[in-house]
């Protein structure tokens, strides 16, 4: 009986004495990341560490989680502003802000379908949108919304399409609705076209229209170490390099 007591002490001695077992980095990133950001966690699993958990979303929702308490380690952003407001809320590590992929804004249809248009000052694109809808991420909130909305501000077509706009939640949202046909033109990334063999791009809004599209990434308060050394390799050359595969340009 004395040597089942000591042996029970033991284990229990060694299970409080046991290093805890570290959670993989929770990480929150934009919609338009899918592809790509799996594809670095992949790599990053290669070199024998737990792989990151990755939750897609809007950049405005996640924006919103993130102020609202969830325990994320690491945020990647679509646009400066939604990090920006994070930042302001004293959401973010100080020093670890980096700004490291690029994107660019098309005018995408249905694979087989829609004519090619050269995108400038007053394009046609009501004409051609007949009866159908422009699909959209929100424009009052996601990031992709925002840059094309400024860039069809900027090109003076906003007006003759605001009241024919489907709002999605994401770009992705937008992207699946042209997909399925469901709407004969939508505005997303070049990459979320590239992803998604179900749509053709037919024009690219010139750079000068729309604010520049860059990714910030930044480790959250209380993120962990772990999670500290993934975004290092996010925004290494050889994390760069997985971007790039996908369609990203980088800073």
């Amino acid at each position: 009986m004395h040597r089942t007591i000591l042996g029970l002490a033991a284990i229990l001695l060694a299970a409080v004495q046991a290093p805890a077992v570290a959670k993989p980095p929770l990480v929150l990133a934009a919609a338009s990341l899918q592809e790509s950001l799996s594809a670095a966690a992949n790599a990053w699993a290669a070199r024998r560490h737990e792989r990151p958990v990755l939750s897609f979303a809007a950049s405005s929702a996640l924006a919103r989680q993130v102020e609202a308490g969830v325990p994320a380690d690491l945020f990647v952003s679509a646009d400066e502003a939604w990090m920006d407001d994070v930042q302001r809320k004293g959401m973010v590590r100080a020093g670890t802000r980096v700004s490291f992929l690029r994107n660019q804004l098309v005018l995408i249809a249905p694979a087989g379908r829609g004519a090619r248009m050269t995108i400038g000052r007053g394009f046609p694109l009501a004409r051609a949108l007949g009866r159908g809808r422009l699909a959209m991420a929100d424009p009052d909130a996601v990031p992709a919304g925002r840059y094309g909305k400024a860039a069809l501000t900027a090109l003076g077509v906003w007006p003759a399409v605001a009241g024919r706009v489907v709002r999605a939640e994401s770009v992705r949202a937008a992207l699946a609705l042209v997909a399925r046909g469901e709407a004969p033109y939508g505005i997303v990334y070049a990459t979320d076209a590239r992803a998604e063999r179900g749509v053709r791009v037919v024009g690219t809004f010139p750079a000068g229209s729309h604010p520049a599209i860059t990714y910030p990434v930044a480790l959250l308060k209380g993120g962990s170490a772990e999670a500290e050394r993934f975004r290092r390799f996010l925004i290494s050359p050889a994390g760069k390099a997985i971007f790039r595969r996908y369609g990203f340009g980088t800073r």
